[in-house]
């Protein structure tokens, strides 16, 4: 029998295939048996674990439903909407990928809150922005901040992960969507810093020269305890695994929460902010 051998790490249509290979074997399932429990053929199931055919909603649902992962922070549903979310930065989905099963994650911020932690106004407001530009369409600034609801709803777990946020001043001195929407997010971020599996830090402007990130930054902690490094510029985004590349940015992560203000310092600070809007 022929076996088209697949490298899910090679685009986020390998990874679904892949999956959706491993789980029927664990069951001992023909292809033909599984199609059958999904309402598929033989050959559609056939092209999608090989990533000849994209799939689809409802095959997504129909995977989840037959494999019992619906109820799960790692749906397929919720693999389709990053292969969907392909226009993103490359890198980018298969970064989200990981962070909705990392147990402990980094992030670094430059001039907007970080998305994990953004409101859905201020989210909206960004993305309607972008529909001004020129840079998305309306329907995609829909998409976008639908996306990012669900990557925030997959780290409400049982054991959700450790999140340790660094954002630069400029994060929380720029206004975005007017002062109700502001104030709202710098609200939000307090109620984050009160959270049991939390830490959220201010990078201050006088940090100067000690700052050691130029731009955003993620590093996701996974369950094997590996880190992976994710960044971007302004027209590509990075996936790092290699712990040769990965470890000297975790020592300059840990350099900037040093340079950094204090959780405590760092909530009065975001509070003072809210008290100079009108």
């Amino acid at each position: 029998m022929n076996r088209k051998e697949l490298d899910p790490e090679s685009s986020p249509e390998a990874a679904f295939g892949a999956r959706i290979r491993s789980l029927r074997e664990a069951r001992g399932w023909k292809q033909e048996e599984l199609a059958g429990e999904m309402g598929y053929s033989g050959t559609h199931v056939s092209a999608v674990e090989t990533g000849r055919k994209m799939p689809t909603l409802r095959f997504s649902r129909s995977a989840d439903r037959v494999f019992g992962t619906g109820d799960t922070a790692d749906t397929f549903e919720r693999q389709w909407r990053e292969i969907r979310h392909g226009s993103l930065l490359e890198g980018f989905p298969q970064y989200v990928g990981h962070e909705g099963r990392a147990v402990e994650i980094r992030l670094y911020e430059i001039g907007i809150i970080p998305g994990l932690l953004q409101t859905p106004e201020y989210a909206r407001v960004l993305a309607d922005s972008a529909v001004r530009r020129g840079a998305i369409s309306p329907e995609q600034a829909t998409e976008r901040v639908s996306f990012l609801a669900e990557r925030q709803a997959a780290l409400v777990r049982s054991r959700p992960p450790m999140m340790l946020v660094v954002m630069d001043e400029s994060c929380i001195r720029r206004r975005v969507g007017g002062d109700e929407v502001m104030d709202a997010q710098l609200e939000r971020l307090t109620e984050f810093a009160e959270q049991p599996n939390t830490v959220v830090q201010v990078a201050p402007y006088d940090i100067g020269e000690r700052r050691p990130f130029n731009l955003p930054m993620n590093l996701l902690t996974l369950s094997d305890l590996s880190v992976i490094a994710y960044a971007e510029s302004q027209i590509r985004g990075h996936l790092e695994r290699e712990t040769t590349s990965v470890l000297p940015l975790l020592t300059a992560y840990h350099q900037l929460q040093a340079e950094a203000l204090s959780q405590a310092e760092s909530v009065s600070v975001i509070n003072e902010a809210r008290k100079v809007i009108p």
